[in-house]
């Protein structure tokens, strides 16, 4: 650390201890967490993706490769945002400003807001913020610029301008991901032909990104929700799934080829969607996003007035997006979208649980739901797949007129398939196909970092007996030294082979640790069990129960860890 930076630091710790609380935080105490665990003083200046672990800069701006974006959110993508029937509780009875320069507000559920500012030209207002749904910065930057832009494609808009919108915790991750993630946002706007022409951004505490943007169409050329007719035909521009896959991904339940499949669509522009749909005369549209397919299409039904019958087996899924659902691997989102719709306009008496739910799975830069007549949408499907978009289709029609709007799906005739859960032969061939678990690839960098007191013990020199161990007699608490020295000799005596082997504990200790989610007891224990003679078969089988029994998070944790 230089002088400069450790007299900055200096001062400002003393300023805290002064006061008896972190300047930068008035709930911890000074020396923080952070300080004692990392050597880094936030309330500094000092970043933690950035110093070393003496507190000096480390040269460069840090690799933005080594960020892993899902694991640092609660829910991935347009997961995250707020349910719809929440919304609807939120925004009711708030003022609003009648203006006859607006044509499309808030209360009809429109993709955007339209007002008239010239005679000639409407122009189109939006704005999408979402957690990340991949761990590459720059990749998130880019479905996150595509995701925003396809508001205005849903209105039949022509986007002009966008202004970024993002939160980053700069004091723990490198400032090379913020970096990316605004350069992977601009890249894809430049592929669309909008500037960016500034934004805003904060330090929060999780990633998130978006774009406010602004677009234009001539005057009585844009499209609603409310336009849909007895006849029209739907179609699809894009597979249903991406919230499914982000999901299993998170838990490690999803494949490299799914998560590629649903990142590359969730990354291209729904542009060519948005000009040809207009060319043919769309009357109603909207994107797919985060209030899954039902939740989307229940407002055109509504606003339209209109009843409509889908086909669940047209509908284009995602790789494993069917398996996924189910065995129930579905985020919560899809409660909170099931419950932002009405039931009573809906029949879906002939679908599955897991068919249900990727209906109402939600979906982060998807596709376009157009709706048009019969002849048009033929026309409007062979010109969309001449131009690369190969997963559009026809997925239901306009069956008549209903007042108060309806949807009925209609069954695949497919069985569920899969049983809820895996089995362990399932996991430990999934093991085996991936990366085998041995000392360096079960190990992350922070691996030689001091480990917890429940691997504290090493891995060689166990005695075969231990004395004296426990409380004294008079049941007095042992100083903090002969504490933790008595709990070495302890640990060490469980270890110790006696009824049990040592491969065979060191295979339970490597199940119980990924419940514990102790991450260099997974190397020591994984390293244990084969130097004393477990086979990868093994490991993998006591990784599957570890995984078993500590569920999701120590599923998700576990990934991490052979990653």
């Amino acid at each position: 650390m230089n002088v400069e930076r450790a007299e900055k630091r200096r001062r400002v710790m003393k300023r805290s201890m002064t006061l008896g609380h972190c300047i930068c935080d008035p709930k911890l105490g000074c020396p923080c967490p952070e300080f004692k665990s990392h050597d880094v003083c936030h309330c500094a200046g000092e970043r933690g993706g950035d110093m070393g672990g003496n507190g000096g800069v480390v040269e460069g701006e840090g690799s933005a490769r080594e960020i892993r974006l899902t694991e640092l959110v609660r829910a991935a993508g347009c997961a995250s945002k707020i349910g719809k029937g929440v919304l609807h509780e939120v925004l009711k009875g708030l003022p609003e400003l009648a203006d006859p320069q607006v044509l499309v507000g808030s209360n009809t559920g429109d993709d955007a807001g339209v007002i008239m500012l010239s005679e000639e030209t409407a122009t189109i207002f939006t704005v999408d913020v979402f957690a990340p749904v991949v761990d590459d910065p720059y990749t998130f930057g880019q479905i996150a610029a595509a995701n925003s832009l396809s508001d205005i494609y849903a209105m039949g808009g022509v986007p002009q301008a966008a202004l970024s919108v993002i939160g980053y915790p700069i004091e723990k991750l490198p400032a090379a991901g913020l970096r990316e993630i605004l350069r992977g946002g601009a890249e894809k706007m430049k592929e669309a032909g909008v500037p960016v022409i500034g934004g805003h951004s904060i330090n929060d505490g999780e990633v998130k990104c978006g774009y406010a943007v602004i677009g234009t169409t001539p005057r009585g050329r844009f499209v609603r929700n409310s336009g849909a007719e007895v006849g029209d035909v739907l179609v699809l521009t894009k597979p249903l799934g991406c919230g499914i896959v982000a999901f299993g991904r998170q838990i490690g339940r999803a494949g490299a080829e799914a998560v590629a499949q649903a990142t590359r669509s969730m990354a291209s522009l729904n542009r060519v969607a948005g000009e040809l749909m207009v060319r043919h005369g769309a009357h109603a549209a909207t994107d797919v996003t985060g209030f899954g397919l039902l939740g989307h299409l229940v407002e055109i039904v509504r606003q339209s007035q209109v009843e409509v019958e889908l086909e669940f087996a047209r509908l284009p899924l995602f790789k494993q997006v069917a398996e996924l659902a189910a065995q129930d691997v579905l985020p919560g989102a899809v409660e909170r979208n099931r419950e932002g719709v009405d039931g009573n306009l809906l029949d879906l008496t002939e679908l599955t649980a897991g068919e249900q739910g990727i209906l109402f799975g939600p979906e982060t830069s998807g596709g376009m739901l157009v709706l048009l007549a019969a002849a048009a949408a033929e026309r409007f499907g062979a010109e969309l797949q001449a131009r690369g978009i190969s997963a559009a289709c026809v997925i239901g029609r306009v069956v008549g007129a209903n007042p108060a709007g309806r949807i009925r799906v209609k069954g695949s005739g497919r069985t569920a398939g899969a049983q809820a859960g895996r089995g362990v032969e399932e996991i430990t061939n999934m093991e085996k196909s991936s990366a085998q678990i041995n000392g360096s690839q079960v190990v992350s960098k922070g691996a030689e970092e001091t480990v917890p007191a429940c691997c504290s013990h090493g891995v060689e020199g166990i005695p075969s007996t231990v004395t004296n161990v426990g409380a004294p007699e008079d049941g007095k608490l042992l100083p903090a030294a002969a504490g933790a020295e008595a709990f070495r000799a302890y640990m060490a005596a469980v270890n110790a082979p006696g009824a049990l082997g040592v491969k065979e504990k060191k295979l339970i200790g490597l199940a119980l640790s990924i419940v514990s989610r102790c991450e260099p007891c997974v190397k020591l224990n994984a390293q244990g069990s084969r130097a004393a003679g477990a086979t990868y078969d093994q490991i993998a089988e006591a990784a599957a129960l570890g995984n078993a029994f500590g569920g999701a998070a120590a599923n998700m944790f576990y990934q991490k860890c052979r990653d």
